[in-house]
């Protein structure tokens, strides 16, 4: 029945309620002919009303079932995405028998960026809905491990009203022990100790156990701990170097846990240093002393302890020690009592002339052999009988003066070796003309000698060695044969990058990470890892990455500049990449460096549980507790408002959603029957009242 008014309801209503009135008062007074009025005023009302006997023609809708396959990164273990290709092949072969019914079938696999790490089932089950009518929504499959990340507080920020039921994949009573990271600090002082704070867990079982964890700094000797599962455990650590320092910590596995992948993590920590202490001992005063001091004055984070030297013992005048004014160089001080202290000591045009005895300078050798470094600013003393090559510090120095200085003006030119080389490689980029001739000043002055070891990264004229670079046990010595350096300082000719070749030449020794000139690194961009190695030979071995998973794959690399060589691979698992090749090993993190996909392997019920239950949906196991079998339970059509799961058997529910195709109206009042309706009633009230 359906109702379209030939006039405003409002006048309908005042219409009838005026109806209403009348007839109620001619009952009040019994008057006669009421009946008659009362009906002769309903036919009237019902006319305007314009009822009409609707049918229309309908055509069945089917019903609309989402399939949702969880591929993410936890299901590429224990034999679970065989389990999930039967499901899925049995559970479209079975949808497909039901009357009316379409299936969707949507895929998710996990992410390795870090602001969409972990499995968002949720999100792909909206996108999959995105273009179905609510009213025709069947329900959901979810074929998972339960591990998702992204669960609402109630089916309805879903959005659609039906059963939401979960296959799981893994059996019940699965055990898993997991390394889980608590705290570690992102950047930590170098030389100081540190703690990080990490737990064991063993999910499946109940009750706490003492196990083993081994922790192990930059592939060192590892130390053991023990822990109580359950509980948090401090590790400390020192950070021996700046750059990235690597922690690998480890947990013994537990007997017949599904995987051991998340019984490792790794705490990258960037070590930086509170102050670099430098020790500046010059010579003697000349133009480019006061070069020196200004780069290292204008780094926050140097501590610059500088001397020069402008009287030697041999230089006597009778003036009274109380009346000098300059402090006395001490000597015993600065290089026995508190020469570790210092990380790195310049020497510039520097010649031994008795202020510091033999010993002191055989101290300075240990401390390079330790790890410390040592910077040799020459001038002619270096080519002089006086020269430090002819005092201890010989031994570790890498070019043999021949007592010759050639004056003559000449071009600085950045040597093969130099153009391979992070200190020197990247210096011509703003200094060379079209032919890659270098058209900074010149210098005038070059100190001869014979290259003896190390790297000569520039050269002055005849291929002389002008800059040398060369590693001594567990330190560092730079050699520059030249004392004017402090000409392109002073634009002359239009200058030269002077600031920034003393700066990496001096960060160089100082051992900062970016200028290492063999390194292996990787980083995460855009799903790929970049992969860099940078050498001073000629080629680069092929580098092979670990996965998380423990999945290996070798990468052969190519070189895109001198002594730069870069690889690019996809990649699909989030987490800790390890990188190795012949000679160096690295760790590049991709993603969240734990990933929530790692961090717990063991098939759950438990996050999906609420939700399921709130749709009247259910939860089944694929595998059982023994054997290979993949347990699919069975799929029926279920009318709205009753149970939608049960044992054995999943629901989908009937929405009996239909088009409209076409619609045809009867009017029960026609314009002619309404008339004489009206008319013949009001001739017999009239006919009643009148007898």
């Amino acid at each position: 029945m359906n109702f379209a008014p030939l006039v405003p309801m409002w006048i309908v209503a005042m219409l009838g309620l005026a109806a209403l009135l009348m007839v109620g008062l001619g009952i009040f007074t019994r008057a006669r002919g009421t009946p008659l009025r009362a009906l002769a005023l309903a036919c009237l009302v019902l006319a305007l009303l314009n009822p009409a006997i609707r049918e229309e023609d309908r055509e069945p809708l089917s019903d609309i079932a989402v399939l949702l396959i969880d591929r993410s990164q936890s299901q590429e273990l224990a034999g679970r995405l065989d389990m999930v290709d039967e499901a899925e092949a049995q559970i479209v072969e079975a949808i497909a028998g039901l009357d009316n019914t379409e299936l969707r079938v949507a895929t998710l696999t996990s992410s390795v960026t870090a602001g969409e790490d972990g499995t968002h089932l949720t999100a792909a089950l909206k996108r999959a809905l995105a273009d179905v009518p609510p009213e025709r929504y069947a329900g959901a499959v979810l074929i998972t491990d339960g591990q998702v990340h992204d669960i609402p507080e109630s089916i309805a920020e879903i959005g659609y009203a039906g059963p939401l039921h979960g296959l799981l994949t893994g059996r019940p009573g699965e055990q898993d022990r997991r390394l889980v990271i608590e705290d570690a600090p992102r950047f930590a002082i170098v030389g100081q100790q540190h703690t990080a704070r990490i737990k064991v867990e063993d999910a499946g079982l109940e009750g706490s156990r003492i196990v083993s964890v081994s922790v192990a700094v930059d592939g060192g000797e590892p130390r053991s701990y023990e822990a109580v599962t359950g509980q948090s455990l401090e590790l400390a650590f020192e950070v021996g170097h700046g750059g990235m320092n690597v922690i690998d910590v480890a947990v013994d596995p537990l007997p017949g846990e599904i995987s051991v992948e998340n019984n490792r993590a790794v705490i990258v920590t960037e070590g930086i240093r509170d102050r670099l202490r430098v020790l500046l001992v010059s010579g003697e005063p000349h133009p480019g002393e006061r070069t020196w001091r200004n780069l290292l004055k204008a780094d926050a984070s140097v501590d610059l302890v500088h001397f020069t030297i402008l009287r030697p013992p041999e230089k006597q005048d009778g003036t009274p020690i109380r009346e000098l004014s300059l402090i006395a160089f001490p000597t015993r001080e600065l290089f026995v009592e508190k020469l570790e202290e210092f990380d790195l000591i310049v020497f510039d045009r520097y010649a031994q002339r008795g202020v510091l005895p033999l010993a002191y300078l055989a101290n300075v050798v240990d401390f390079v052999n330790n790890g410390g470094a040592v910077l040799i600013a020459a001038g002619p003393d270096y080519a002089s009988p006086l020269s430090l090559y002819r005092t201890p510090l010989g031994e570790i120095l890498p070019a043999i003066p021949t007592g010759n200085v050639v004056a003559e003006p000449f071009y600085p030119r950045i040597t093969a070796a130099g153009r391979r080389h992070p200190v020197t490689s990247a210096l011509g980029a703003d200094y060379l003309d079209e032919d890659g001739e270098p058209s900074w000043g010149r210098w005038f002055r070059l100190i001869d000698a014979t290259a003896s070891g190390g790297d000569t990264v520039m050269e002055g004229p005849g291929g002389k060695p002008l800059m040398q670079l060369t590693r001594q046990q567990e330190g560092r010595v730079a050699l520059l044969l030249s004392d004017q350096a402090w000409l392109w300082t002073r634009g002359f000719e239009g200058g030269g990058p002077q600031s920034e070749l003393l700066r990496r030449f001096a960060h160089w020794l100082m051992k900062e990470p970016e200028l290492e000139e063999e390194a292996l690194s990787g980083h995460h961009e855009n799903n790929r890892l970049l992969i860099e190695r940078r050498t001073m030979s000629d080629d680069a071995a092929p580098v092979t990455v670990t996965a998380p998973s423990g999945k290996e794959t070798t990468v052969e690399l190519e070189e895109v500049s001198p002594g730069l060589f870069q690889a690019r691979m996809e990649v699909s698992e989030a987490g800790i990449h390890r990188l190795g090749d012949a000679t160096l090993s690295s760790v590049a993190a991709v993603g969240s460096p734990d990933s929530l996909e790692i961090l717990d392997l063991h098939a759950s019920a438990d996050k999906l549980e609420p939700l399921v239950e709130e749709s009247r949906g259910g939860i089944a196991w694929l595998g059982a507790e023994t054997g290979d079998n993949v347990n699919v339970p069975q799929i029926v059509k279920i009318r709205p408002g009753r149970a939608m799961a049960g044992p054995g058997w999943l629901g989908l529910q009937s929405a009996e959603a239909y088009s409209v195709r076409a619609i045809e109206e009867l009017p029960l009042f026609g314009l002619l029957l309404s008339l004489a309706l009206l008319l013949g009633l009001l001739v017999a009230t009239w006919y009643r009242e009148g007898h």
